[in-house]
């Protein structure tokens, strides 16, 4: 009978114990949902109404590069990974929290030479119940939940990674696109060119070096043209996988470039340093790692502390009942006091706080360097404003003069192609600052919009 209840006993604690279920992948699936994916999606609008804010772009129809963001945020697999690394992070703050379980004893022995009457049977039934002693399940705890304030941290870092890829595609987009119809406007008044010299060649007022030189810029153009064509094809492609859809997803969608038609005028260094030492998810994951190895070794410092196992127990033995109260499993440090392991956390905590003060360090150099490169390239697209208007102005000077039979078609032809070549030197200038806005976003983890720096309109 207490053999039976025994058994009983047992099956009752193991019948709440979770079950496998298999969760297979199948590729085939996988691609046919891939290609399925869409910004039609009626899941992906509401995660991007939930989140975009009161900009009013998520009802406008036309995605911009913070409703783009969040498409990507929907459906990239790099933050899939982050996130599901985050969710092991927790779970291993409940194993670090579970107390340890008592274990289960059934002695059993048969006696071979009992005397007569007594019973040659001894069996019992006792527990094993271990005591920790010194807060080291605290400890334990403390440093799962900062390892798990560390992945989800890590989150952040994947999703900034994956908005500053897009911005740059998106950006290199914009860039291509731009400079596709200036070429083409340029080709059109180098075919002109090209046809007034070889009018003039035919008649001998125009020289034949003259002439091949005209035709040489027309096929520079037209390579350029070509080259600036691809580029749009392939950053469109870009701008896809980054999002995380198949290229036709984009076939028919509107994009608005607003956010690559400001600039800031003044972006104070201080602000900028202070936002990516308080803001940068990386640094924040490091601190989160600093703590818990903070954690670690005040874990094993507890561990000089033994902890303690006691077993009550009854067992039947030839006939007498014996109830036990032991307490075991104390370790006596003798040998040592766990100083290797506490010596290995120390260097470790060490070793945490040196890679905090190296992040730190990086993100103050990033921005400053950031900062002064951004001033630089920003004089630069002055300047190249400057030559434009410039331009601009002796081009209005020549059609005055054209009008009034002073000037021929040839100048003016040759005046309105230089116009489109500093045109696209603006567009350069004007690139190369939107590339190091995006480089002080990085350095800050930070969008420019979102401080408090005033944008002006390009």
């Amino acid at each position: 009978m207490k053999i039976t209840a025994t058994l009983c006993l047992i099956a009752a604690l193991f019948s709440g114990c979770a079950t496998y279920h298999a969760h297979p992948i199948a590729p085939a699936a996988l691609m046919s949902d891939f290609e399925a994916r869409t910004l039609d999606s009626p899941e992906l609008r509401g995660y991007v109404a939930a989140r975009c804010g009161d900009t009013g772009s998520c009802t406008s129809g036309v995605w911009d590069l913070n409703t783009l963001t969040l498409a990507a945020f929907y459906f990239s697999p790099a933050l899939d990974i982050a996130r599901a690394q985050h969710d092991a992070s927790q779970a291993s703050v409940q194993s670090a929290g579970q107390p340890p379980n008592p274990a289960l004893q059934l002695p059993l022995g048969y006696t071979s030479n009992a005397k007569a009457g007594e019973s040659p049977y001894t069996f019992g039934l006792g527990l094993d119940i271990p005591i920790e002693t010194a807060g080291k399940r605290g400890y334990r705890v403390a440093q799962a939940q900062q390892m798990s304030n560390a992945a989800r941290f890590t989150i952040g870092n994947v999703a900034w990674q994956v908005r500053s890829r897009l911005r740059s595609h998106m950006l290199n987009f914009y860039t291509a696109t731009r400079r596709t119809r200036m070429l083409e406007q340029q080709i059109t008044t180098q075919q002109q060119i090209v046809a007034m010299l070889n009018k003039r060649l035919a008649v001998g007022a125009a020289s034949a070096p003259e002439a091949n030189q005209a035709r040489i810029v027309l096929i520079r153009n037209r390579i350029d043209l070509a080259h600036a064509q691809l580029q749009v094809q392939d950053e469109r492609a870009q701008i896809a996988s980054a999002i995380g859809l198949p290229v036709d997803a984009l076939a028919n969608i509107q994009i608005n470039f607003a956010a690559f038609e400001r600039v800031y005028p003044a972006i104070p260094a201080d602000d900028v340093r202070r936002q990516a030492v308080l803001n940068r998810a990386d640094v924040l994951a490091a601190l989160s790692e600093y703590e818990a190895s903070q954690a670690a070794l005040q874990l094993e410092i507890a561990r000089q502390y033994p902890d303690i196992h006691i077993g009550p127990g009854y067992t039947f033995d030839a006939g007498a009942h014996k109830f036990v109260l032991p307490v075991s499993g104390i370790t006596l440090p003798l040998l040592n006091q766990n100083q290797g392991p506490i010596a290995e956390a120390s260097a470790r905590r060490k070793e945490v706080a040196a890679r905090v003060n190296a992040l730190q360090a990086q993100a103050i150099d990033d921005t400053q360097r950031e900062v002064q490169n951004y001033r630089a390239v920003l004089k630069n697209l002055h300047l190249a404003e400057s030559l434009l208007s410039a331009q601009q102005r002796q081009l209005q000077d020549l059609q005055k003069t054209y009008k009034a039979g002073e000037t021929d078609r040839l100048t003016l032809a040759l005046a309105q192609h230089a116009l489109y070549t500093h045109a696209l030197i603006r567009q350069d200038a004007q690139v190369q600052v939107q590339r190091n806005i995006g480089q002080l976003e990085d350095a800050m983890q930070r969008p420019l919009s979102s401080t408090d720096f005033p944008a002006v309109p390009e």
